[in-house]
């Protein structure tokens, strides 16, 4: 009898405690209105500032939410990214897939702002989050929650950039296994590749698909042939090391759905866009994308950016918070 009534004390007592347990994990992550308190008007200051700068230059936004895409996916959303190389070491920003990484600047002057506001509070990787998001809102795209309270990382390494960033020129089996690794679906796969609804690539990322595919002088077969032609006269050889090309011909400022009407047509300017089309569930949702009275993509994006952005985070006492996004403390 003694045993059953401390054993029923026991597990009242873990009922009452459970929630503080729950509390108390939960703070240890990221949080709504993190910097309510410490910084209150942090999110508003980077709103701000993000739209005037995209309002001026349009073209930051795809750039804006590239950096943070590049950011969470080698080692965690920790804006190890933004790090300047030193005579020691060669950063991420230096490493070949980031050297056409743009808006360093943005994310440099909305951090000098916010440290004569709040010295040594808002960590550069809850920035570069902000940003994506408010960046996107700008052009007219959807919106999502952030969660704040990432801490910056104290690493910065080129090599890692080249082993964890997924390539353009992956697979359907490379993609699924690099989302896998940092605790993304084949949804999240699928979503996160309609970023390519807005901006620009270099002829480079994509030139082995017109002009030697093979080893041969041959294209992509699996690229529709007049889109090949297209790409061709606007990458010539001649000029391939400069020439840049809308990604979603036709809608490239805009954020819709029409990325995945291009990607269905077998228009998808990438390798890693035309893989979509050869595993049953992305190409299920580029198929349901294709009518935009029916389509859930602005609200998935919403979702897939949210679960991009825990992606390996540093929160508590990990990390730092640095006083300039390119210097580690």
């Amino acid at each position: 009898m003694a045993n059953t009534k401390l054993i029923v004390l026991a597990f009242s007592l873990y009922i009452m405690l459970l929630p503080f347990v729950f509390d108390l994990a939960n703070a240890q992550g990221l949080t709504s209105g993190f910097y309510n308190l410490s910084c209150p008007s942090a999110e508003k200051l980077v709103k701000t500032m993000t739209e005037k700068f995209v309002a001026h230059a349009p073209s930051f936004a795809p750039s804006l939410l590239r950096l943070h895409f590049h950011d969470c996916f080698v080692r965690g959303c920790d804006a190890s990214v933004l790090v300047n190389s030193t005579s020691n070491n060669t950063a991420e920003k230096d490493s070949i897939p980031n050297l056409t990484l743009r808006g360093f600047q943005i994310i440099d002057a909305i951090k000098s702002a916010l440290e004569k506001q709040c010295p040594g509070v808002v960590s550069c990787a809850d920035i570069v989050a902000l940003v994506a998001r408010d960046a996107v809102t700008a052009i007219g795209g959807p919106t999502w929650p952030v969660l704040t309270g990432r801490r910056d990382g104290t690493k910065s390494l080129a090599t890692d950039a080249l082993t964890e960033l997924p390539a353009p020129t992956m697979n359907i089996t490379q993609l699924k296994a690099n989302f896998a690794s940092v605790g993304l679906s084949v949804k999240d796969l699928a979503v996160l590749s309609g970023g390519h609804t807005i901006g620009i690539s270099h002829c480079t990322s994509f030139a082995i698909r017109l002009y030697n595919f093979t080893g041969k002088n041959d294209s992509d077969p699996s690229l529709h042939p007049n889109y090949v032609a297209l790409l061709k006269k606007q990458c010539p050889l001649t000029t391939l090391l400069t020439s840049i090309v809308e990604m979603d011909p036709g809608s490239f400022r805009t954020f819709d759905t029409h990325y995945y009407s291009v990607v269905g047509r077998r228009k998808g300017m990438f390798t890693s866009d035309g893989a979509l089309l050869t595993d049953s569930t992305t190409l299920a949702y580029v198929q349901a994308q294709a009518s935009p009275q029916s389509s859930t993509f602005l609200t998935d994006f919403g979702q897939s950016m949210m679960n991009m952005g825990k992606i390996g985070v540093l929160t508590g006492t990990s990390g730092t918070i640095r006083n300039q996004c390119a210097i580690i403390n």
